[in-house]
């Protein structure tokens, strides 16, 4: 069953064509990699499906319903949650304050036990070892990402939305963060992860998307995108694509 499907879904910025008819059907239970460039326009489109940015013309169906539009807030309660590229938290509150704020929203039917409990399992899960006083502001990038994912598995999310997750970890957080997000889709939460480590996409990846200049350029499973002729070409020069 598809948990979501967009249909030729495009975001423009004045004259500029971030996103360009883009069609993904994910479905639940998988682990979806959107790959590509920098700059090809893979935030822009999760921007798009989350509610963040709506999009400029197109469709988003979520769990069946026509989501386009839709604010972030909404989209949250409906079960779609997301990670960010650059984390954001709130540098005065404490590590389990900044979760908290995400144990407020999420599907209110399927909530259990308290604010505080949701943001402490949270936390637990995605194995942070700071005290949980911590104020966010003396926390390093790693740690703030960790932060940021325990925000957006607390409100028990259908779809979570990962974006360069991976990115600045070494070889033994890669499999760390890796085996996390496997536990994650084990859960029973269906996935889209946004990278540029070949070795994150390979190892966790059911589906691969490519797009280049806001367009799609090849998808399918893993093997056959990474070995596109289309794909090497896009990715040439580009320091940021790592096999590590």
């Amino acid at each position: 069953m598809l948990i979501l499907d967009t249909k030729e879904v495009i975001k423009r910025f004045g004259g500029l064509t971030a996103v360009n008819r883009v069609s993904m059907q994910v479905e639940e239970g998988e682990i979806y990699g959107l790959i590509g460039p920098n700059g090809a326009g893979k935030t822009t489109f999760l921007n798009s499906i989350s509610g963040r940015f709506p999009p400029t013309s197109g469709k988003v169906l979520f769990r069946g319903e026509d989501t386009t539009g839709l604010p972030a807030e909404v989209m949250c309660h409906k079960g779609l949650s997301r990670t960010f590229q650059i984390p954001q938290p709130f540098p005065k509150l404490t590590v389990l304050e900044n979760v908290m704020v995400g144990a407020t929203f999420g599907p209110q039917s399927s909530r259990s036990g308290s604010i505080k409990d949701r943001a402490l399992e949270a936390i637990e899960f995605v194995k942070f070892d700071l005290p949980i006083d911590t104020p966010a502001e003396q926390l390093n990038t790693v740690q703030l990402k960790r932060i940021d994912l325990a925000r957006a598995i607390s409100c028990e999310p259908k779809l979570l939305l990962l974006d360069e997750l991976a990115s600045g970890l070494t070889p033994g957080e890669l499999d760390s963060i890796m085996d996390l997000i496997l536990e994650i889709r084990d859960s029973g939460v269906t996935i889209i992860a946004v990278e540029h480590i070949m070795r994150v996409i390979q190892g966790i990846c059911d589906e691969v998307m490519v797009i280049q200049y806001g367009s799609t350029i090849a998808e399918g499973n893993p093997e056959d995108v990474l070995n596109n002729p289309k794909v090497i070409e896009a990715y040439l020069g580009e320091e940021e694509v790592s096999y590590a």
